[in-house]
């Protein structure tokens, strides 16, 4: 009869950041054991508190399926003397397998035939099994770091403190270390006390939430994120919405209770991005708006524990964040009694890389790439883009982005405001940073958006040139990233920009600066790491695979000249002339392919068919010349596929591979025309 089976694995608290992945990790591992073992099981459940890692697999098979078992032993040459009769070695083998020689079989692997043992192992009872296996996945569990405790050698997140294993009514016993699976369990740190019994699986359950521990991390998301919103409602306003946030408090309590708290309004002269970076990052706690979306000088909280005492817990909580906005407001004050410009003036004494130079070097190539882009975009007045490079790193000296660098960028729009520089030029700065993250918003402003483009290039090219490129999911200086960014802003502006002239141009900045790599080396390196990720965002997007290949095998350095023209070509392919289009193109192509040249000679042409298509490759080659000119791919591939009944005409009335040499070439030259006008636009060899 199948049995649920629970395990419980006490620690001290964890680290919230840990929970998700080890949650994941925790599932995936029981799941594959279990297979390992020959143990069916139904539902795996996974759930975790700052104090334990729990598992509950439904339904687990009573003992192991049976198994065949196939050990192979010498060859038959081998196992047999000259006379057929079993030798030392085949006599050695059956000995050894513990069966009787006449019941070996001979089997052939690879042309050669071999003695093979097959024996029937009868499946074990799962509690005899179960102990191993929960001792095997418990060291299986990794961690971003790991440590162990008093002297022993076992590594874990956080020290183990209890175990706790039950199949259906029994407890499973085994050890790690000094500490030995039991039938207890331990409640909420505070609001419980001493080891729990349980004697099983449902009782567990009872028990736990008994003494003040909700187990299931859903439940707790859920509870808290419904308080909050209750208590920010009570007092007035509206809870800020933070996805992360709200997981990292379920992983760090285990009986959640929000308060409200305040602090002085005299605070909200302080930008509010410090203050909700104050309460999140360092306190954890959800900022509240009013109706019109200011921030109002109060927080939620949330308590691990009952309500018990908790206006001591409100006022001990105030007085830390009250310290903490102290600093952001004496931090805002100094910083404000400098311009912007003073502070730009001390990047000369900061490394952007140890290699690549100092902030105020990346500063002037900024402003000479930031030029560049504008003349090529058309985007910006460049009186504006040498101001907005020349200050865009400069909040990086203040002391609000030194003790929050999650501000650069949002700080420096301020103190730019605060040193009357032109809006354009403040949101610039901010805006060079864009996009943060997955998802983040893009650049706006014509200023912003050159800025942002000039940052990425001139990191990528420094990069590549000295031979930092990611490598697996090591990426730490973010160029994954970048050069996404890059291409998601050139996508959704629409920009028309030649990225191998870009690349150059960036590589040009480091002239005075050694690099490892040529500028050839770089910019090709560089080009194909970014059309890695421009194939990622058209997959993304719902392209073909083969469509993507096939326009990439032929790119353009243009990437929004690309983008169109996959889409058309995705589009071109749900077409009733596409079938027509392929033929002619795999006609074309096929018997030219190793061919060279498009010299015709109109002089050898025979038939009425090949005259044909000669007269009308002139004509054609101009009009698909003009369609791609003015990025009209749909007329071009229409015109190409126009040609069927001329291609099938030609290969009914001749023979291209003939004896004549010179018929042959020339007959040659017109597919390889053909097949060029094509491959103008994609490798449609990769079309599947």
């Amino acid at each position: 009869m199948a049995q649920d089976l629970l395990l419980e694995i006490g620690v001290e608290e964890m680290p919230s950041a840990y929970m998700p992945r080890v949650l994941k990790d925790l599932k995936d591992l029981a799941r594959n054991n279990l297979a390992e073992a020959r143990l069916s099981c139904g539902e795996v459940l996974t759930w975790g508190t700052p104090r334990r890692l729990c598992f509950w697999v439904k339904e687990i098979s009573e003992e192991q399926e049976d198994s065949l078992v196939e050990n192979r032993g010498p060859k038959k040459s081998i196992a047999f003397d000259a006379g057929g009769n079993p030798s030392k070695a085949g006599l050695g083998f059956a000995r050894g397998q513990g069966v009787d020689f006449r019941e070996l079989q001979i089997r052939e692997v690879g042309g050669v035939e071999y003695l093979f043992a097959i024996k029937k192992e009868k499946g074990q009872a799962a509690e005899q099994i179960l102990p191993g296996l929960l001792l095997k996945l418990i060291h299986s569990l990794s961690f971003p770091k790991s440590m162990t405790w008093s002297y022993y050698q076992t590594r874990f997140a956080r020290p183990i403190r209890w175990l706790l294993a039950i199949l259906g009514d029994k407890i499973l016993e085994f050890n790690i270390e000094n500490i030995k699976s039991a039938g207890y369990t331990y409640g909420h740190r505070f609001l419980s006390t001493g080891a729990l019994p349980v004697s099983s699986i449902d009782d567990y359950f009872r028990v736990l939430r008994k003494h003040y521990v909700i187990l299931d991390q859903a439940e707790r998301k859920k509870m808290i994120w419904q308080q909050v919103q209750k208590v920010a409602a009570e007092a007035g306003g509206k809870a800020m919405e933070n996805e992360e946030l709200l997981e990292e408090v379920a992983f760090l309590v285990e009986f959640p209770t929000a308060f409200y708290g305040e602090f002085s309004p005299s605070y909200l002269a302080v930008p509010p991005e410090v203050l909700t970076t104050s309460m999140i990052e360092h306190q954890r706690y959800f900022p509240v708006y009013n109706n019109e979306g200011r921030l109002l000088p109060g927080f939620v909280g949330v308590r691990n524990g009952t309500d018990y005492c908790l206006d001591i817990v409100r006022a001990g909580n105030e007085r830390v964040l009250k310290a903490r906005l102290e600093d952001a407001l004496f931090f805002w004050n100094e910083d404000s009694r400098k311009s912007l410009e003073e502070m730009s003036a001390k990047l000369k004494d900061v490394l952007f890389h140890e290699r690549l130079g100092t902030l105020a070097d990346k500063g002037l190539r900024l402003q000479e790439l930031a030029l560049f882009i504008g003349r090529e975009t058309g985007l910006g007045q460049p009186e504006k883009l040498q101001r907005s490079a020349l200050l865009c790193k400069a909040d990086l000296m203040s002391n609000m982005v030194y003790e929050f660098p999650e501000l650069q960028g949002i700080m420096g729009r301020y103190y730019a405001a605060g040193s009357a520089e032109e809006p354009e030029v403040a949101e610039a700065i901010f805006e060079h940073y864009l996009p943060r993250f997955a998802g983040d918003k893009l650049p706006a402003s014509a200023a912003g958006i050159v800025l942002s483009l000039a940052e990425k290039a001139d990191s990528l090219a420094g990069c590549f040139a000295i031979g930092i490129k990611p490598s697996g999911s090591q990426d730490p200086y973010a160029l994954r990233r970048q050069a996404l960014g890059t291409v998601n802003i050139i996508l959704d502006k629409k920009l028309s920009i030649d990225l191998k002239l870009l690349f150059e141009q960036a590589y040009l900045g480091y002239k005075d600066i050694d690099l490892e790599k040529s500028r050839e080396d770089s910019v090709k390196e560089l080009l194909d790491f970014v059309y890695q990720r421009m194939r990622g965002v058209l997959l993304d997007s719902g392209i073909s695979y083969d469509v993507i290949d096939a326009a990439l095998s032929q790119p353009s350095f243009d990437l929004f000249e690309t983008y169109n023209r996959v889409f058309e070509l995705q589009e071109f392919k749900k077409s009733p002339l596409f079938a027509d289009f392929m033929v002619v193109y795999n006609r074309a192509h096929n018997l030219s392919r190793k061919w060279e040249s498009e010299e015709i000679d109109p002089d050898v042409l025979l038939d009425e068919s090949e005259k044909n298509l000669y007269q009308k490759l002139p004509g054609l080659q101009q009009e698909i010349k003009t369609s791609l000119i003015a990025q009209d791919y749909t007329r071009a591939l229409e015109l190409l596929a126009a040609l069927r009944a001329d291609i099938d005409q030609f290969f009914t009335a001749v023979m291209v591979m003939v004896d004549d040499e010179k018929l042959k070439a020339a007959r040659l030259g017109i597919l390889k025309a053909i097949a060029n006008l094509f491959n103008s636009m994609a490798d449609f060899s990769k079309i599947v």
